[in-house]
């Protein structure tokens, strides 16, 4: 519970956070202090020490301050605090909903879920980069410590009886056996593995020891599974180098920040992030709060960190990692060898990605700017139809996140619509994926299941003119999502079509927006194309030998390879088809009855 108070000098002389507020009652800093009176003092000084504090104090109206025992509580209180209310003036990894977060809900019974929304109430771990690893570990977890996945407690359902759940809503847990649990996983997200496999031993030793073997076994096979999760994420090397490698590169509002994973010698991942910055804001307090959001989560803590340069509570931060891993962890900044050049290539990867993201933003920003959208379209969706003459019709999407294919996103569909009917295909296709949009958006913010990055359209791109536009416009009218901006790209003359007006854009053939546009476009006909020529190559081959009695997948592949081709097959006589390994008497006799009736 935090204390509010009027005047820095009603402060106390103590270790702690400090929570500053404007005239709406909104969060726009938090800090921590060794000492709470003189910390907040400074920033009551008429001469301020940087152009940030100026700032920040002109929408300064209210403070209030949270006691901590020591300054390394402080530290673990801020970094939490900053993660939860992500204040304005606080330096931080920017939430750009690609990564989701893991939650514990604030209720008499929590559940653990995921999202990408962080709200006043519940407990944040995260962000997550792995998408499907986050996903796998919460679905362990929910299995392990049987948490309730129901948002209603209203009886037993079928995850009680399959032994998924405790069923709290029957009674058949108390809240604080339930919360025990709770705190378990808690500790989990932490990183605090040796604390949460101690607290488990410990519990089954004592069933065991009152012989309630059932429970004892049950503490046995969470053990065994939280070993397996550490053992295949979290492997403790032996070997000294046992690095990560923090660089970063400024650019306007954010700074890129690279993570070099190295274990046994190698470079085993890179990673980079977004920090919501100023460009009053220090290089060495960027680093030093990414340093505390990124291992505030559940991360390996290596033994040594190497930065560029000497960064705010270095000391402070490193016994707080010792803490969580378990053994000392040092902080580098490099002079010379190895090091230093490992700390120069992390660098030049974060200005290479720097430049890169402007390359794309400036493709993005034109993009904008001519088709007149409300924000960047940092997801482009891209569909064609391939066919010939309405026979093996597919339908393809593409995705582009961020100006670049994102092949994860890549799908094909068959079409069902009788052909030729290029309309009717485009409708289908365009019906089949934006109703799995719409079924997204109908359900309430809080309880949307966080989606992969990419996955939902800022932006969809028809290839085709006038016609194709308004089929496509008609289904995105039946779903409700008319919000999407939608165009029409024709290939003739390049010029863009919008919903409902009959004068096409023209984007400069030099410009950078087009190009993007004409990628998407050119990827969607492409893609389709191949996929295409796959079934008609399936097709062909198909109706010339599956029709045969008895010739089935590995006796097809022997005919193949001998003859060459189906036209070899169809030219070969009964003593050369006889020849062939898995081909007997009748059988060649059957295959050249097949070709010569």
């Amino acid at each position: 519970m935090s204390t509010k108070v009027k005047s820095a000098d009603e402060l106390p002389t103590k270790p702690g956070i400090y929570i500053m507020k404007n005239a709406d009652e909104k969060i726009i800093y938090i800090g921590k202090a060794k000492n709470l009176k003189n910390r907040v003092k400074s920033y009551f000084k008429e001469k301020k020490d940087r152009p940030k504090t100026t700032v920040l104090m002109s929408h300064f109206h209210s403070l209030e301050y949270i006691i901590t025992n020591s300054e390394k509580e402080a530290l673990i209180l801020e970094a939490n605090l900053i993660k939860k209310h992500r204040p304005k003036y606080n330096i931080r990894l920017k939430d750009d909903k690609r990564y989701p977060y893991a939650k514990l809900t604030n209720e008499d019974f929590p559940r653990l879920v995921l999202t990408r929304h962080i709200g006043k109430t519940g407990t944040y771990y995260g962000p997550f980069t792995d998408v499907r690893s986050v996903n796998e570990t919460v679905k362990l977890l929910k299995s392990l410590f049987k948490i309730r996945t129901c948002k209603r407690m209203d009886g037993p359902c079928l995850n009680s009886q399959i032994n998924l759940c405790n069923a709290p809503c029957a009674g058949k847990i108390s809240k604080e056996e339930y919360n025990e649990n709770i705190s378990k996983i808690d500790l989990f997200f932490q990183g605090k593995y040796n604390k949460i496999l101690k607290t488990l031993e410990d519990e089954m030793k004592q069933a065991s020891k009152n012989q309630e073997f059932e429970k004892a076994a049950v503490l046995r096979d969470q053990i065994n599974s939280i070993h397996e999760v550490i053992e295949k994420q979290f492997v403790e090397f032996m070997d000294e180098t046992d690095q990560d490698i923090i660089a970063t590169s400024l650019k306007e509002n954010a700074t890129i920040v690279v993570v070099m994973s190295i274990r046994n010698g190698n470079i085993i991942g890179r990673d980079d992030f977004i920090m919501t910055t100023t460009e009053e804001d220090r290089s060495d307090d960027i680093i030093s709060a990414f340093i505390k959001q990124y291992y505030g989560i559940n991360r390996h803590v290596p033994k040594e960190i190497l930065i560029e340069e000497n960064i705010p509570d270095k000391k402070l931060i490193e016994d707080w990692l010792t803490d969580i891993r378990g053994n000392k962890v040092h902080i580098h900044i490099p002079q010379k060898g190895t090091k230093l050049r490992l700390v120069r290539m992390a660098r030049k990867n974060a200005d290479i990605i720097k430049n890169q993201k402007e390359k794309m933003d400036d493709s993005l920003i034109e993009v904008k700017k001519y088709l007149k959208l409300e924000k960047l379209p940092l997801v482009i969706e891209g569909y064609d139809i391939s066919n010939i003459s309405g026979k093996l019709a597919v339908g393809s999407k593409v995705s582009f996140l961020n100006g670049k294919p994102n092949k994860k996103q890549y799908r094909i569909f068959k079409m069902q619509t009788p052909g030729p009917d290029d309309y009717g295909m485009m409708k289908e296709l365009l019906t089949r994926r934006l109703k799995k949009i719409a079924e997204y958006y109908n359900q309430e913010e809080k309880e949307r299941i966080p989606l992969e990055p990419g996955s939902m359209p800022d932006l969809i791109l028809i290839d085709g003119g006038k016609g194709q536009l308004h089929v496509a416009y008609e289904v995105l009218e039946k779903y409700n999502l008319t919000f999407i901006p939608i165009i029409g790209l024709a290939k003739e003359f390049e010029e863009i079509f919008i919903p409902k007006s009959n004068i096409p854009i023209r984007i400069p053939e030099n410009n950078e927006g087009l190009h993007l546009l004409q990628r998407v476009r050119d990827e969607a006909h492409r893609f389709g194309v191949t996929h295409h020529r796959k079934l008609r190559s399936k097709k062909i081959t198909e109706s010339s030998l599956d029709n045969i009695p008895g010739i089935g997948k590995k006796r097809k592949i022997s005919l193949l390879k001998n003859l060459g081709s189906i036209d070899e097959i169809k030219n070969a006589s009964v003593e050369e088809l006889a020849k062939i390994d898995l081909i007997n008497q009748n059988l060649a006799e059957t295959i050249y009855k097949h070709f010569h009736p």
